[in-house]
């Protein structure tokens, strides 16, 4: 009974550390812009952290021997992520590896950073779709869509309507 005990934990054990083993490979930035509107794991060096008067923060990828007009990949953290984000001064001079979606961003390909858990394989932070939310509030009490299904059709109706009574034939 112990034997098979031990058996069954070393295969759960081996298998968990294959597929542990198995995650997503990293692409390169520049092999990034192939996987657009995709969720990909790109692998940079960062070569310097460029913040904006609005917050807005950037992971320069390029060399700086490299125009910006020729660097084709950057990586945005905007100004309302800053708290999930932290601080990226930290990883200026680091290979680092950032999973999100490529998008296309003015003329170049890039990913935004919303979440720290990106750096270790984890997905962006969910933000809702605002166009879905239009006119949608916690506090009211209608559904938030109109489903036809929901609401009444015609007049009230009851299992039983006092217009249809039977007459009972009397004794």
């Amino acid at each position: 009974m112990r034997t098979t005990l031990v058996r069954i934990l070393l295969i759960w054990l081996f298998s968990a550390v294959g597929f542990a083993a198995k995650g997503k490979d990293c692409v390169t930035s520049d092999e990034a812009a192939k996987h657009a509107n995709k969720d990909v794991c790109v692998e940079v060096h960062v070569y310097d952290v460029v913040e904006l008067a609005d917050g807005t923060r950037f992971l320069d990828v390029c060399s700086p021997e490299t125009p910006d007009e020729k660097c084709g990949f950057t990586i945005v953290s905007l100004r309302e992520d800053r708290v999930e984000v932290g601080e990226l001064q930290k990883y200026r001079d680091e290979d680092v590896h950032v999973r999100g979606i490529v998008q296309a961003m003015h003329g170049r390909s890039g990913m935004v950073l919303s979440h720290a858990r990106q750096f270790y394989g984890g997905e962006p932070k969910f933000k809702p779709n605002p166009k879905l939310l239009h006119g949608f509030s916690g506090e009211q009490a209608k559904p938030p869509i109109a489903d036809p299904n929901l609401r009444p059709h015609g007049r009230h109706r009851a299992f039983m309507n006092s217009r249809d009574q039977e007459t009972l034939p009397s004794k």
